[in-house]
């Protein structure tokens, strides 16, 4: 079973793009009818589906979501990259990546998980 591990540059400052990539080990990306996607869950909040990569390389969002970020992937690496743009000083969520093998905007239907990253935005 593939296992997910995101990865991020730990701190940030307000307005700078957020860049974080998650890495597949185990399985690939390419793999047919599997979606790779990006979670986030504030602080006392539940967890927010932000958007996926497809197997073939489509995209999808969230509406609320679609204008700050463009979901890529590196597939010589096995990875895929969430940049988002506009982060504010505002207590961070904790981000995820997670699989399934099918599109899951619900986090309840995604199998794989990755153990999250926190990512600080600082001055």
């Amino acid at each position: 079973q593939v296992q997910l591990q995101e990865s991020g540059p730990g701190l940030v400052k307000p307005s700078q793009t957020l860049t974080l990539t998650c890495t597949g080990s185990g399985g690939s990306i390419t793999t047919n009818y599997y979606y790779w996607s990006w979670i986030r869950q504030p602080p006392g909040k539940g967890l927010e589906w932000m958007g996926a990569i497809a197997y073939s390389g489509s995209t999808y969002y969230s509406p609320s979501l679609k204008s700050l970020t463009s979901i890529s992937r590196d597939t010589s690496k096995n990875q895929f990259t969430l940049p988002l743009s506009s982060v504010t000083p505002a207590v961070p969520p904790v981000y995820y990546c997670a699989s399934a093998g099918c599109l899951a905007t619900l986090p309840a239907y995604l199998d794989v998980w990755g153990p999250g990253t926190l990512v600080t935005v600082s001055p």
